[in-house]
């Protein structure tokens, strides 16, 4: 990965503290703005938009699970795994906020939301998505899948 360029994206979109949701608006912009010459980038927009909810909300799963397969194994409460857990909650609220606005907001409307046209570029776009996939957990697994 092209961390450089990583950095450089993050730094033009202009938005929180989370970089996953800055990369996230900057490729959503990006396929909003070329949805007039490929159709197919309006299923592309909505298919990330539906993924990264899902994905939240698996994140959000196996951090409660994990926490009360802890609680019960151990019979303690550790104030560190609670608030790891509380801080997984809240990143995974803020995410499924975020991406319950960009679905509420019509195309049309989202047009004039854009922060700059020319922040991302179809290379840009390229390294985002490949940035994003590799924080999947398949991704960060791949791996172990190979030496097994």
């Amino acid at each position: 990965m092209d961390q450089g360029s990583i950095a450089r994206i993050l730094k033009q979109v202009s938005g929180g503290d989370d970089e996953i949701q800055q990369l996230q608006k900057a490729l959503l912009d990006y396929l909003d703005e070329n949805t007039e010459t490929d159709a197919s980038l309006v299923f592309s927009r909505k298919f990330y938009i539906a993924q990264w909810f899902r994905d939240t909300t698996m994140e959000t799963e196996k951090a409660i699970k994990s926490q009360k397969d802890e609680d019960s194994s151990e019979g303690t409460h550790h104030a560190k795994d609670v608030e790891t857990t509380g801080q997984i909650m809240h990143r995974a609220e803020s995410r499924k906020k975020f991406l319950r606005s960009i679905i509420k907001t019509a195309p049309s409307q989202f047009s004039t939301l854009k922060m700059n046209s020319d922040t991302v570029d179809y290379e840009d776009a390229c390294l985002i998505v490949r940035y994003l996939a590799s924080m999947r957990p398949f991704a960060q697994s791949f791996d172990i899948y190979l030496t097994q």
